[in-house]
């Protein structure tokens, strides 16, 4: 999470100006009729929003103006699929907003590196895996999830690097070319939450995963090399 003291004006602009839309986008795509006629849908997207936003105050705030903490929207969007695991992020940045813990004019930036970018490769990922339509439910708990939340958490810290370069507000670190050797830090605990998470949801409640193919993976039978 990126604070207003290291970001230009022109930035947080410009990252309202995408951030919007996509808000947008979301509301307009996501299933209103299914969720509201649904009180199980609706104990899921409201327990996660408040599982995610829990998920956030755990955080290191460094005095730089930066903070980190693990993503979870891997998790999420596997959960509620995309536009209502957008929405969902925006809750859970209401909320960190009126704890204090996050900046309105920052909003825009964050909402983008924080939910944006890793709904995006998770969808994308879950899209692959679903046109290879694969029978072995471990293929899916591998790419869309482990595999999914580490490279989110790559491509948002990557571009959060080069925003904060480009902005040049923020002071880099001297040490920046060490930087890779502590990426291992940042991606793989990322990957492994999500990665169990998504797990245990396969394992003991398959149902609540939107984008999980339950007629494929549990109802026909499978081998260890995918023959029936």
């Amino acid at each position: 999470m990126i604070g207003t003291e290291v970001l230009t004006p022109q930035t947080m602009t410009l990252a309202w100006l995408l951030y919007v839309p996509l808000l947008l986008w979301a509301v307009w795509r996501s299933p209103w009729i299914e969720l509201f006629s649904d009180a199980r849908r609706q104990h899921l997207f409201f327990g996660t929003v408040f599982a995610l936003f829990l998920l956030w105050l755990m955080r290191r705030d460094f005095e730089t103006g930066v903070s980190y903490h693990l993503l979870g929207m891997t998790a999420v969007t596997l959960l509620l699929d995309w536009p209502l695991a957008i929405i969902g992020g925006l809750f859970a940045q209401l909320g960190m907003l009126a704890m204090g813990r996050q900046d309105l004019a920052s909003i825009g930036v964050n909402g983008l590196l924080l939910i944006a970018i890793p709904v995006l490769i998770t969808e994308a990922c879950s899209l692959i895996v679903e046109r290879a339509q694969p029978k072995n439910p471990f293929t899916y708990i591998f790419c869309s999830g482990f595999f999914a939340a580490g490279l989110a958490a790559l491509t948002c810290l990557m571009v959060a690097m080069a925003l904060l370069w480009y902005d040049g507000l923020f002071a880099m670190p001297e040490w920046l070319g060490d930087f890779v050797g502590y990426l291992w830090l940042i991606i793989f605990p990322e990957a492994f939450i999500n990665g169990m998470i998504v797990t245990a949801l396969v394992v003991f409640c398959p149902e609540w995963l939107e984008t999980f193919n339950r007629t494929r993976y549990l109802s026909e039978p499978w081998t260890a090399d995918g023959d029936k």
